[in-house]
């Protein structure tokens, strides 16, 4: 080699580099990291956090699939209001048996006397028996009138189970007879309110207002 040819020494594995501009790379321009390299991996995002350049995906509208808000129908007020009132005529007629029970065994006594031999003692433990059932009865029933008041509806249909024994019994009373004409009266007036119940609390705004109370409980908002 002489001094003429440009005074270039030989490069990597004996080879010339090349000038610039004849193969050479251009300016500005990395080369690719050795084979064995390991970069740092990426910088990682806060959970939650959108990535940049990214929008955060939009948030379903507030109360979708919600069904619509239903304040208490008539039918459930009136419903509620028909077992009350046949509560109500529930504790008169027990005031009114303990109240003239005396009357009550004497007028059993007459009545049975062609029949079945009875004894005063007999037919006093019937009325008082019968009279404390009613008042245990009526106490469950405010109970379940409260739940069913609120939305329940296990509580309605337990209210439909009562319906139906005090539609039975009352039907019952009626065909036997009861020495007060005043309490064959009130039996009659419990068995139209427990009719006029069972069907109110049965009508489609009652359903669904049941419905909706349902669903409010399951979502925390009752």
């Amino acid at each position: 080699m002489t001094s003429g040819q440009g005074g270039q020494y030989p490069g990597p594995e004996g080879q010339y580099p090349a000038p610039e501009g004849q193969g050479a790379p251009p300016q500005g321009w990395n080369a690719p990291p050795p084979q064995g390299w390991n970069a740092p991996p990426p910088p990682q995002q806060p959970y939650g956090q959108p990535y940049p350049g990214y929008a955060p995906a939009p948030s379903a509208p507030a109360g979708q699939g919600a069904p619509p808000a239903l304040e208490r129908p008539t039918t459930v007020r009136a419903g509620i209001g028909a077992f009350v009132a046949n509560l109500i005529l529930g504790i008169v007629s027990s005031i009114v048996t303990f109240s003239d029970i005396d009357d009550l065994v004497a007028q059993e006594l007459a009545r049975s006397a062609s029949d079945i031999e009875v004894t005063d003692d007999l037919i006093r433990s019937a009325i008082v028996i019968g009279a404390v059932v009613t008042l245990i009865f009526v106490g469950l029933q405010l109970l379940f009138i409260w739940f069913a008041w609120k939305g329940h509806n296990w509580a309605r249909i337990v209210l439909w189970v009562f319906a139906g024994l005090g539609i039975a019994g009352a039907m019952v009373n009626l065909a036997v007879g009861s020495p007060l004409g005043f309490l064959s009266a009130l039996t009659v007036f419990q068995l139209l309110l427990l009719i006029a119940a069972v069907v109110l609390l049965a009508m489609k705004p009652s359903n669904e207002w049941y419905r909706f109370r349902r669903w409010q409980r399951a979502s925390g908002q009752g």
